[in-house]
This record gives C-alpha cells, structure tokens and sequence, in this order.
C-alpha cells in the first residue's frame, strides 16, 4: 500500500501500534551493553556494533545471530537471565526519547488507538510505560509474554492488532529495526521507522518495509498530519476523562 491510498471508513478504529526500544525509550545502547556483558561472562567474545544491531529481535533470535543456529541452546536460558539482571539495574533511571509521550498522547488526541507491542516481558514492559508517564491514555500493551515467536516473526504485531480490535489495514507500526518493519509487513501492516534505536540507516529500514522514516518521535509529532498516519483516519476521539475507559469497555 503506498503511504498516500487512504483506508478511510468512516466511525471504524485504527490504531497506531508502538515498538518502545529505541522508538519511544533510550534504551537500545542499554541492552547492547547488557547483552554484550552477559554473553562475556557466558565465554562469548562478541563485538559490541554487532549485538546493537541485534537489539530489537526476541532473545531466540539475538542468540541465533550472534552464536549461531547450530549451537548448543543449552545456555540460552542462562544468558538471557544474566542479560535480565544486567538490565534490571537500570530500570530506575530509563528514560523516554524527546518528544515519545507527547507522540503518544497525540496519537489518542486525534482518535488513535494507542497500543505498545515490545519485546519486552512483561515487568519490562511497565517498567517503560511508567517512565513515558503515558499508562493513562494506553489502549493496550503487548510484550513477549503473549506470544510464542519474537520479532521478526509477525505474532506480536498480530497480537497488538487483535488488542486493539482492529484490522492490518486500520493500524500502522511505529519501529527503530529492520525487525520492527519485517514483522509489521508479514502481519499485513505498513510501518514508519525512526533512526532514533542508531543501529540502523534510513536505506536499511526503508528496504526491510517501512514507507517513511523520521529522526526520532519529537520528528514524526511534528510531522504527524502529513505522515502515512493521515491516510488511516480514526473517529472522533472521546471527550478527556473518559476516552481510555469508554474505549477499553467498548472493545471488551
């Protein structure tokens, strides 16, 4: 679909469907660092560039790249766990990219609905959503705990979908990775990308699917009315006060 055919149906839902590290939380060059420091004290020498543009891929498939499909995966649980830890210690100072909350809060004034899906699990997950302060107007979140396979399979994009009630051609996926736009696009959803995860050039996320790319979220705020977002227009949203709860009832 290119990014200027409209899907308008009027008084039907859309969604704008968030991947949250390095799109909406500085976060990626923590989990480089920590995955790189799990995988020294498993005995694995790993270049740092190489586990950062890994970030992004369920925990499966960042072992897979870097170590290889044929090895032993008998200590993948404990890699993971050590990355965890790592990564724990962090979770009090994690912040959002400039410009994330307000993105976010812009989407649902306009009548979006708002769902993050993450690779993350799920004390992850909110760990995240209480740093973006934006756990108010959320319609939905969806972390590796609801799916069996991880980014770049399409099942968390599905899932978010599913959560927010409405269909791959009423939705769009705000991603940083390839993974992000190779996962939207296997789910039948177009995709934007942001530079602001670093891994990844604007080439690089245009070829794996997205349509547009911008800086980071403070650039696709403020180019919101112009972007690919415009072509799927949502209903009139709820008066505040009322939006997140009327929207939740509504979809149960």
């Amino acid at each position: 679909m290119s990014g200027t055919e409209s899907t308008d149906r009027p008084g039907e839902a859309a969604a704008v469907l968030f991947d949250v590290d390095g799109t909406l939380m500085d976060t990626v060059h923590l989990h480089t660092v920590c995955w790189w420091e799990a995988l020294r004290q498993g005995g694995h020498a790993v270049a740092m560039t190489r586990v950062h543009r890994c970030v992004g891929m369920g925990s499966d498939h960042l072992l897979d790249a870097l170590l290889g499909e044929d090895r032993d995966h008998g200590g993948d649980e404990g890699l993971s766990a050590a990355h965890d830890a790592l990564y724990a210690q962090y979770w009090s100072r994690l912040a959002p990219l400039d410009g994330a909350a307000d993105l976010v809060r812009a989407c649902v004034d306009r009548g979006w609905r708002v769902v993050l899906a993450s690779s993350a699990k799920s004390g992850e997950a909110e760990v995240m959503t209480d740093a973006l302060g934006v756990a108010d107007v959320l319609f939905a979140t969806t972390t590796a705990d609801d799916v069996d396979a991880s980014k770049p399979a399409p099942d968390l994009v599905r899932q978010a979908l599913d959560k927010a009630g409405v269909a791959a051609d009423r939705a769009v996926f705000v991603g940083d990775a390839v993974w992000d736009a190779q996962s939207a696009g296997k789910a039948g959803v177009r995709c934007l990308g942001v530079l602001s995860g670093g891994a990844f050039s604007r080439a690089e996320l245009v070829d794996a699917g997205a349509e547009r790319v911008y800086d980071g979220p403070a650039d696709l705020l403020s180019a919101l009315d112009d972007s690919p977002l415009a072509a799927v227009p949502a209903p009139v949203p709820a008066p505040a006060g009322r939006r997140s709860a009327d929207t939740k009832e509504e979809h149960r």
